[in-house]
């Protein structure tokens, strides 16, 4: 098992360019399942989660050209569905999360799909009720097979239908909309999710024949399709890992420009860490984050504590707020973080505390911080990465602390952020992988 090994209290400084959008590429390549002609796909971030997913559809017998690294040409016109039952096929997909948007594309194309017991963090429940409930109202029938743990389903006869969702998930909106693009008649789905991401999968959805109205907002309309056609697909950049390294250049007092930042699908992402009191200027579509000696946390107009929490979009997104918690160690003022959505992901400030952050646990959900304002800097330590986000936000705060850490586990962070440590020592910082 690799670990980081890492010396703090170094100024670092440079460009950096971030890498495809990790949670855009899980429902992009396996939308390449919803026709026979060849899909081209750029920007892919090569990260393991990706990867595992590209090996699963190779092993279903999808054609793959790879001519670069972030680049595949995928060809989907010999499926093995079968192999969707197969031992391999749950080990694998077991182990990722996003294995579960194979499913809408194989009920639409196919009429029938297994799911796993998902895998990935182990950061509190991820329901699938709202993909499976989507699929059951689309004319799905659904099955738990407890000897092989799958959740089979079966939909001889797709058709149209209301969907209102119980909840905005991005994941479930994306699988109910590829589908739904293949179903007889018209489907409309309420509280859809609206991300950045599942707008490129509607757009891209639509340029290869499907017929989606309402995109951007909660309410999708689906004209279903008899069929899909090829096309050609570029994936935004990653707006986490543009968060993150915000919060690192921050954190670290260094001088960092992001090239390329997609600026206008970053939502109120930069407005959240200008309220933690850091500079950010837009150069284009290139972020430059100066480098600054002390930031300071707003307050509410009232003058009450600031509060940041997680909502849909574009309310602000969840895998920040393991970044944004971090970066108010060191500002100076007080915040009060507050996850909503999964109860265990913040259970890595005990890391931070070890480390001499000044940090509340009120409850699984909610964190008070009190910045330290520089006073006293973090010390290093020796830490384990739980999940891809804790992990990184770990990362930098051992970037930022005085002497040397080891971040262990970090194959979850490798799971979201790639070479990040040949990136991060582009710009200067002392980080080995051992």
């Amino acid at each position: 098992m690799n670990s980081f090994e890492v010396i703090g209290g170094k100024k670092l400084k440079g460009e950096i360019v971030p890498q495809g959008a990790k949670n855009e590429a899980l429902q992009i390549i396996s939308a390449v399942l919803l026709t026979s002609q060849k899909v081209t796909i750029t920007n892919i971030p090569d990260i393991l989660d990706v990867n595992l997913l590209i090996e699963l559809l190779g092993e279903m017998n999808v054609k793959i050209e790879r001519p670069q690294r972030d680049t595949c040409i995928f060809q989907a016109d010999d499926v093995n569905v079968d192999y969707l039952r197969s031992d391999g096929y749950k080990q694998k997909s077991g182990r990722l999360r996003g294995s579960v948007m194979l499913a809408g594309p194989m009920l639409a194309r196919f009429r029938k799909a297994y799911i796993p017991k998902p895998g990935g963090d182990k950061i509190g429940r991820r329901r699938l009720d709202t993909h499976i409930i989507g699929f059951e109202k689309l004319g799905a029938t659904f099955n738990y097979l407890p000897e092989d743990g799958f959740f089979e389903l079966q939909a001889p006869d797709l058709r149209g239908n209301y969907l209102m969702l119980d909840e905005p998930s991005v994941t479930g909106t994306a699988n109910i909309v590829m589908a739904a693009v293949m179903a007889e008649g018209i489907t409309t789905i309420y509280n859809a999710a609206c991300e950045p991401y599942l707008q490129q999968l509607c757009k891209m959805l639509n340029r290869m024949g499907a017929k989606i109205s309402g995109i951007g907002s909660n309410l999708l309309t689906i004209e279903g399709v008899q069929s899909l056609n090829g096309t050609e697909h570029r994936m935004l950049p990653d707006m986490i890992e543009i968060g993150s390294f915000i919060g690192l250049a921050a954190m670290t007092q260094s001088d960092i420009t992001i090239k390329n930042a997609g600026i206008e699908h970053l939502g109120i992402i930069p407005d959240k860490f200008r309220q933690l009191g850091i500079q950010l200027q837009f150069e284009g579509d290139d972020i430059h984050v100066p480098a600054q000696e002390v930031y300071e946390i707003q307050t509410f107009l009232d003058g009450s504590v600031l509060t940041i929490y997680d909502h849909p979009w574009p309310g602000f997104t969840p895998d920040l707020l393991s970044i944004v918690l971090v970066v108010a160690t060191q500002a100076r003022g007080s915040v009060l973080i507050h996850q909503k959505m999964f109860e265990s992901r913040l259970f890595f400030v005990d890391k931070l505390i070890d480390m001499g952050a000044q940090i509340i646990l009120c409850d699984p959900h909610r964190a008070a911080v009190i910045g330290l304002g520089r006073e006293q800097n973090l010390r290093g330590i020796q830490m384990s990465s739980p999940d891809i986000r804790a992990g990184v936000s770990l990362l930098i705060a051992a970037l930022s602390a005085d002497g040397k850490s080891v971040i262990q586990n970090i194959e979850q962070i490798d799971r979201g952020y790639q070479y990040i440590d040949k990136r991060l020592q582009a710009l200067g910082a002392d980080i080995k992988r051992i």
